[in-house]
């Protein structure tokens, strides 16, 4: 069975991002692309959709038998876990009762995929044990395995190492190192598996490399060059974001971390903004909303999604964070990444595509078991066909802001967008199914509509602010009609605050958007009522808050029957677990709005929750205490920064960017 979220650790070479257990099996594996089938897949299922185990035999249970797993307390224990500093070079240390090791777990960043395992001795003597069950097409496609011993070298007097070469179909993977493992004895496995001892100053190196069939195997890799070199270019990257921190006089904030005493603030934002690095594809610049498909927001629900898409708002959020802090690269990455994904006919514009742009997501369901048994468990993601109005939004507002930073537009650029403003204008009476992608009956979402409003205001500052060609008067008819109607129908003056949709007397978490984008003012007395009714009806007991509740009319949240058997407006029965990036942004607002100290406090409760190496997914439970959705979450760790940021701004760290439009919208 799959370990715990949080107990895995994300690898990347910016294509794919594998996760490893913190007892030793990387679990999921897609090669050579983040989307691509899965050859490792025993996080969705059982050890025999794939795996690779490497561990001190000890803390093995049932060694050499059909279920063998690892076993903290088997005899031996992971004394530390960790990253080397500003990397995802991962570095986990057992202890034995015989002696200790090091596993050294990374990709190296190349265009290829290689995988690389190396076991050091610390001390004494340790047995390790080795399983290796190499699967295709998400667990179903068993491979033919060959064994090839090293031959003469023709310039040397030492062969070359031997190796496994495992082939089904299109795809290969060839294992080297020594000892490999053996085919087991019983057919039924089908896997590989050994044992190896390493004492105090040895190292053995094991390299599993993904390649296409139709080719032969690709040349070893010098060990020791690539994990230097890997290390060289992460800590390069992140070298890039220099906070004005620790400054004399400055008070250096600190917060926990789970499994840590303490964190820097700048060490957080640098984790997050590596996070967000290891999720964009190095050459299209796509970024993933996380690595791993179907990850249940409710352990044992239906709420299980392919986040291996990359999504616009995720994208224009992306392209902020990192030019805010330096990376130019990435946001030019990103930038274009958006003006290749919407190119081409207005009308079929969605909200979601592929790593390379691609215009796709059907959605159909894989046949593995699902984590601790969470079916569905999907492949694609059927919102791309969903139409949600506020994706032009998220692109139209950050390609202003890119403006008022002095970027220039060019002959694909603005023509694109202007095609982006036509859609809003065409499907100005279309109802959508909102930010949570709900899957029950279309509405007209104020949060929908306020990002159309900001779409329209955006090509009006293009034209009138920056003198770029375009319909501005029929853009600020629509615009100041847009703001007419959401005042009247989008905001409930009885309750004083904004609501989740036209007709609706309920809140949702994506109403903390409307002041990002200018509609209205963060300490305004209307937005200000918007929040205390989201801590009233979406605050969980443990301080964080829901995106929405999922049944019509008032209950009680803590009702374990409140919602038995109700299908909610998700489309689904019940309702899912506190949303961490959906507290980050309440935490922004508050930041924004002059109350620092609640600000602080929900984001240390978050961080709280982050795993040892301060990753977060989607969601948490407080009842189980465990992290629930996809991992990592490339919206949660964007929330994260743009909630350190905002904070920094209000304590006078940074300078806070003005939000455009502000007057417009408000009244």
């Amino acid at each position: 069975m799959a370990s715990l979220i949080e107990d895995y650790a994300l690898l990347s070479n910016m294509r794919t991002g594998p996760l490893v257990s913190r007892t030793g099996s990387i679990d999921w594996l897609c090669a050579p692309r983040y989307d691509s089938p899965s050859v490792f897949g025993a996080l969705l299922g059982e050890a025999d959709h794939g795996r690779w185990l490497l561990a001190p035999a000890c803390a093995v249970q049932a060694e050499g038998g059909a279920d063998a797993s690892p076993d903290e307390d088997g005899g031996a224990q992971v004394a530390e876990r960790f990253y080397v500093e500003n990397t995802f070079v991962l570095q986990t240390v057992w202890v034995t009762d015989s002696g200790s090791v090091r596993v050294t777990d990374f990709l190296p960043l190349t265009s290829r995929t290689d995988v690389v395992r190396r076991v050091e001795g610390l001390t004494g003597e340790v047995e390790m044990y080795q399983e290796l069950r190499i699967r295709f097409g998400y667990g179903a496609v068993v491979p033919w395995v060959s064994r090839f011993e090293g031959e003469l070298d023709p310039e040397g007097e030492e062969s070359a190492p031997p190796m496994l070469v495992a082939m089904a179909g299109p795809d290969a993977v060839v294992l080297r190192g020594e000892p490999l493992p053996e085919a087991a004895d019983d057919d039924d496995e089908r896997r590989h598996r050994g044992t190896f001892s390493v004492s105090a100053g040895q190292a053995r190196d094991f390299v599993l490399t993904h390649f296409p069939s139709h080719r032969t195997p690709p040349a070893p890799i010098d060990v020791n060059e690539q994990l230097n070199r890997t290390i060289e270019l992460w800590q390069e990257w992140s070298g890039l974001y220099s906070p004005a921190e620790g400054a004399a006089g400055e008070r250096v904030h600190i917060v926990p971390v789970r499994g840590h005493a303490v964190a820097k603030r700048s060490d957080i934002v640098r984790r997050s903004l590596l996070v967000v690095r290891a999720l964009m594809h190095q050459e299209t610049g796509g970024l993933v909303a996380a690595p791993t498909t179907s990850l249940p927001d409710v352990v044992g629900g239906e709420r299980n999604w392919d986040h291996r898409f990359s999504w616009l708002r995720d994208a224009a959020m992306g392209l902020e964070v990192m030019l805010d802090h330096g990376h130019d690269r990435e946001a030019a990455q990103l930038r274009n990444w958006l003006l290749r994904a919407v190119a081409g006919d207005p009308h079929d514009l969605q909200n979601l595509y592929g790593v390379s742009g691609e215009r796709r997501g059907r959605e159909h369901q894989l046949d593995l078991p699902g984590y601790e048994r969470s079916r569905p468990v999907r492949e694609g993601n059927g919102a791309a066909g969903q139409h949600q109005t506020d994706a032009v939004g998220h692109v139209m507002v950050v390609f202003e802001k890119l403006r008022r930073r002095g970027a220039v537009e060019d002959h694909l650029s603005w023509p694109l967008q202007q095609a982006m403003l036509r859609s809003v204008v065409d499907n100005y009476e279309v109802q959508d199914q909102g930010l949570w992608e709900m899957r029950g009956e279309r509405q007209y979402y104020t949060h929908s509509r306020v990002l159309m409003w900001a779409a329209l205001q955006s090509g009006v500052d293009a034209v009138r602010v920056h003198g770029l060609p375009g319909d501005a008067p029929l853009w600020e008819q629509l615009r100041d009609a847009l703001a007419e109607e959401i005042w009247t129908s989008g905001y409930d003056p009885e309750a004083g605050s904004f609501v989740q949709y036209y007709g609706s007397k309920a809140v949702d978490a994506s109403l903390l958007q409307l002041p990002q984008v200018g509609f209205v003012a963060y300490d305004d007395e209307r937005m200000l009522g918007t929040v205390r009714r989201i801590e009233e009806e979406l605050r969980h007991p443990c301080g964080l808050i829901h995106r929405y509740r999922n049944v019509l009319g008032p209950v009680d949240p803590e009702d374990p029957d409140a919602y038995a058997g109700v299908i909610g407006a998700d489309g689904f029965v019940g309702q899912d677990h506190p949303h961490l990036g959906a507290s980050l942004w309440l935490a922004a607002q508050y930041a924004r709005s002059g109350r620092v100290d609640s600000a602080e406090k929900l984001v240390d409760l978050v961080l709280s929750k982050a795993n040892d190496l301060g990753l977060l997914s989607t969601e948490y439970s407080p009842e189980e205490r465990r992290m629930t959705g996809n991992f990592p979450q490339a919206f949660a760790h964007l929330a994260l920064v743009q909630a350190l940021d905002a904070l920094d701004a209000a304590q006078g760290r940074r300078t806070a960017p003005a939000p455009a439009g502000v007057a417009e919208g408000a009244r």
